[in-house]
C-alpha cells in the first residue's frame, strides 16, 4: 500500500508490531518506534532516543487522518486498491462541497472577517479556526459572494462541518 502525507506519496513495504514496538519500511528505509497511547487521540512516539507527541484525529473518511505535531499539521491518507479505484471513478466530477469552507478537524471559531453578501477574492481570509493548539486561516480559493455563514465566533465546530458557503 501507499500513504499520502500532504502531497508526498510513500510506499509502505512492511509493518510489524510487537506490543508497543513498531517497525515500518517506507520507500525501502526501515524505521523503528516505540508507540504509547497517552490519551484519546494523543500518542507518544520514541524514535532514535527522541520523543515525539502527536495528536491523531480521524479525517473525512476511515482511511484519512489529520496528524498534528507541535505547530505542524499533516493530512495523511491510506492509499490502497479500493481508495485508488474510488478516486479514479470520481475524476472529473465536481466535489460536493466545492463552494463550502470547512475545517478538517474539530476546533473553535476565532474570527470571521467576512459578512453575508460580501464579495471575496482568491486568497482572502474567510474564517480563522483554533485547533490542535494553533490557529489556521481558511482562505477563498476563487472569486465569489459569501452566501451563508453557518457558525459564529466563539463556537466549537466539528471536523468537516460546513462553515461558510460561497456562491
Amino acid at each position: 500500500m501507499e500513504v499520502q502525507v500532504n502531497e508526498q506519496l510513500l510506499r509502505v513495504e512492511k509493518i510489524t508490531m510487537d506490543r508497543n514496538h513498531v517497525t515500518v519500511i517506507l520507500n525501502g528505509k526501515s524505521f523503528e518506534f516505540d508507540v504509547m497511547k497517552v490519551e484519546n487521540g494523543i500518542y507518544s512516539f520514541l524514535h532514535n532516543g527522541k520523543s515525539y507527541e502527536m495528536e491523531i484525529v480521524p479525517g473525512k473518511d476511515r482511511k484519512s487522518f489529520i496528524v498534528g505535531h507541535r505547530c505542524l499539521v499533516y493530512n495523511v491518507e491510506i492509499v490502497d486498491s479500493q481508495s485508488r479505484y474510488m478516486k479514479n471513478r470520481k475524476k472529473g466530477q465536481l466535489e460536493e462541497n466545492q463552494n463550502s469552507i470547512s475545517s478538517p478537524m474539530p476546533g473553535k471559531v476565532v474570527k470571521i472577517p467576512v459578512e453575508v453578501g460580501e464579495k471575496v477574492e482568491p486568497g482572502q481570509t474567510l474564517i480563522i479556526i483554533s485547533a490542535m493548539k494553533m490557529e489556521s486561516e481558511y482562505k477563498a480559493k476563487r472569486t465569489g459572494i459569501v452566501k451563508e455563514i453557518l457558525t459564529r465566533e466563539g463556537e466549537t465546530i466539528e471536523g468537516n462541518q460546513s462553515l461558510i458557503r460561497i456562491e
